[in-house]
Formats: structure tokens, sequence, C-alpha cells
């Protein structure tokens, strides 16, 4: 399988009726993008942090039906298979062929992105924090910080530890530790969900 992005770039759309657009700055993508509403928004978030996310393209197309236009809002690839997300639950879930790959068509629900508000409000908060600081977080500070957490703490105790003025590149260091997934192992303390 082409383990390259297949989309790379939004199609040009228009912004639905009522919805903000909201632009944010993507790190797994290296560039600027814009999310047409809180929905598509939180969508975002909850791609750019997942670790099991490798690529994705907002506004990637859209698809002609017997019975209609389908807006695609995210093409995304996760492991060896490649989807496409619709934020609109008046859809119904279908497949379609691109380039010979038969993709998924999947409808997230509102209640889906409700359940995950509060992570999803918690992760804007820490990608801002990431992004601004990302040329200031060097490797060596990140595995100090492994290191130092040997017990559950509070962040401002690893910013105690750590900062010499200003905290934000050692919290940029310990969001980007927890969006890598790399304090979450069995036996470390730095997690990103509950111990099971």
């Amino acid at each position: 399988m082409n383990k390259t992005a297949r989309f790379h770039s939004a199609v040009p759309r228009a912004r639905p009726a009522g919805s903000r657009i909201i632009e944010a700055y993507s790190l797994k993508l290296g560039r600027r993008l814009q999310c047409f509403g809180e929905a598509v928004f939180e969508q975002w978030i909850r791609l750019e942090v997942d670790p099991t996310i490798q690529t994705f393209c907002e506004r990637p197309l859209d698809l002609n039906f017997a019975d209609g236009v389908l807006r695609v809002d995210f093409w995304v690839r996760q492991g060896d298979r490649e989807m496409l997300l619709v934020m609109d639950d008046a859809c119904e879930a279908r497949s379609t062929i691109i380039d010979g790959v038969e993709m998924a068509v999947r409808i997230v629900p509102p209640a889906e992105l409700s359940a995950s508000k509060m992570w999803t409000d918690n992760w804007q908060r820490m990608l801002v924090a990431i992004t601004c600081s990302r040329t200031e977080i060097p490797p060596s500070l990140q595995q100090s910080i492994l290191k130092f957490v040997a017990e559950p703490m509070q962040l401002s105790r690893i910013e105690q530890e750590f900062s010499a003025g200003d905290p934000t590149p050692v919290r940029a260091a310990v969001f980007c530790l927890l969006g890598e997934n790399r304090g979450n192992g069995k036996n470390s303390t730095l997690r990103i969900f509950p111990r099971p």
C-alpha cells in the first residue's frame, strides 16, 4: 500500500451557512488548516493527537452518489486502512472506491464528540503549548522528564523541577510525551488514560 498521503490539501468549498471558520496549525501535516464548525474542529483535535493516525486531510473531496453529493470532512490513514469521515449525521454510512482502494465512509455522530468533549477541550489547550514551543523542546528534556516522573504528580511539580523561568517549554515537553504516547507504557506513571 502507498504510505504517502492520498490527499494533500482541501478542495475549495464554501463555508456552510451559520458555521464558524476555525483556523489551526497541524503539527502532523506541517501546515495550517481551516475547520468549518465546532464539530469538525473537535474531530481535527482527535485526529491530530491520536498516535495511531499517520496522516489525514481536511475536506479532501466531494463524493457524487446517485442520491446527491456527500461532502467529506476528512480522509484518514490509520495503520493499513484508509477511511473518509463525515460530520453530518443526516448522512448514511457507505463505502466508495478511490484509486482502486475501497474506503469506508464513517459518519461521526454528535454523541461521540460530546462524549469526548472534556478530552478535546484539554487537548485544544495542550496543542497551543506544543505548537508554540515545538522548536524549544530538546529530546534530552523529554528523557529527563520520563526519568523524573516515578509516581503520579502534578504538572506544576514537573515545571518547578525543570523550568529556569518560563514553564511553557517544560509543559510542552510533557504534552508532547503524552501526544506521542511515550509515557503510557505499562509501568509508566506519565499516562494519557487511567490504569486498567
